[in-house]
């Protein structure tokens, strides 16, 4: 079977999940791998074969989505020519990671396509979502990324086409210190805004920027530049997490059993319902890096709020299951189309008696 398995490379999280997915597809598939809308600042451990610009969100420096980088940043018409050239017809599927120039060039060409997505997961009616209406957040959850098929990773399994978070080898194989400093990636804030917040609370910062081109201390906070190695060690050996609202990084600090802490990304809906779920199961949510959230930081360091849930390592599990199932219903439309034409082949030889 040749799989085309489809990355959205905006932030970490959807490649970081890719490490674990794409081994396990090449064990028992033919696969091809596009990555497209690339921001993430970590490397992959596999072969990328297509890179595309597809569509992409960019985050400001104050907390919130870029609309300003967003709007003349993207390039429909490019866009739009990615979908229409790219040869998805090659492929007996396509299985994306809510990139949506695999989604819209098999919608376009007729080829099957399952999403395994955390957004999946998200618009799901069953998963956690608060109360104020985005429409505007909904709409593109819902468009982004077009497929039948959903397939969804959360927090906790909300329904039967939900399941834990993937957690990469590395951490579930991590032997966990507990070190007295506190780690931190808020890469949608500015490295003063982090500083001029954290300087305030006498404990020791290690924050990972994508503004840091080399390591620098001020007082008891460090700014290191992105690099995966220190980063994961960082995140296997500290106290606790302070990070935004995304899903793999909270994920993963909630099963080494680590204190979190998530300040959601203004404007960005997905955030802000994993933050919503993030709170039903105890984490502490703030809204901002300001004097209003002293006191809320200022507890979460002084308690031992951590979660304890057991995430299992499922994913080959899961991936074998699609892939059968895929192969199932394949099976069975070719059986129908089979039985279909022999029918009306029976029948023509029927007609050439009544004339």
């Amino acid at each position: 079977m040749k799989v085309l398995y489809a990355i959205q490379g905006t932030g970490n999280g959807h490649l970081s999940r890719a490490e674990e997915i794409v081994p396990i597809l090449k064990k028992y598939t033919e696969t091809t791998v596009l990555v497209s809308s690339s921001q993430s600042q970590i490397s992959s451990n596999f072969e990328i074969d297509y890179k595309k610009q597809g569509l992409t969100f960019f985050s400001g420096k104050n907390g919130k989505v870029n609309l300003m980088n967003t709007v003349f940043k993207s390039h429909p018409i490019d866009f739009f020519n990615e979908i229409r050239t790219f040869p998805v017809w090659n492929y007996d599927l396509v299985l994306t990671d809510f990139e949506p120039v695999s989604a819209w060039s098999a919608l376009m060409h007729g080829i099957p396509c399952i999403e395994m997505s955390h957004q999946a997961a998200v618009i799901n009616p069953n998963s956690p979502k608060p109360d104020e209406k985005n429409l505007v957040g909904k709409y593109i959850l819902n468009h982004y990324c077009p497929s039948k098929e959903k397939i969804g990773f959360h927090f906790e399994a909300y329904d039967n086409k939900i399941y834990t978070p993937v957690i990469r080898k590395e951490i579930l194989d991590a032997d966990a210190n507990k070190q007295d400093y506190y780690t931190v990636y808020l890469p949608a804030f500015s490295d003063e805004a982090i500083l001029h917040f954290l300087k305030q609370f006498p404990v020791k910062w290690e924050v990972f920027s994508k503004y840091t081109a080399q390591k620098q201390q001020f007082g008891n906070v460090i700014f290191n530049p992105i690099n995966q190695n220190d980063f994961q060690k960082s995140l296997i050996n500290c106290t606790g997490v302070l990070c935004g609202a995304g899903f793999e990084l909270p994920a993963e600090a909630i099963y080494l059993r680590k204190k979190l802490l998530v300040i959601p990304m203004k404007g960005q809906y997905e955030q802000q319902c994993n933050a919503f779920a993030l709170k039903n199961l105890g984490v502490t949510v703030i809204e901002n890096l300001n004097l209003i959230q002293h006191r809320t930081l200022n507890m979460w360091l002084n308690s031992e709020n951590k979660l304890e849930i057991n995430y299992e390592n499922h994913i080959e599990t899961l991936i074998l299951k699609t892939l059968h199932d895929f192969e199932l219903k394949l099976s069975q439309k070719r059986n129908y189309e089979l039985y279909t034409e022999k029918s009306i082949l029976e029948k023509l030889s029927v007609l050439k008696y009544l004339f």
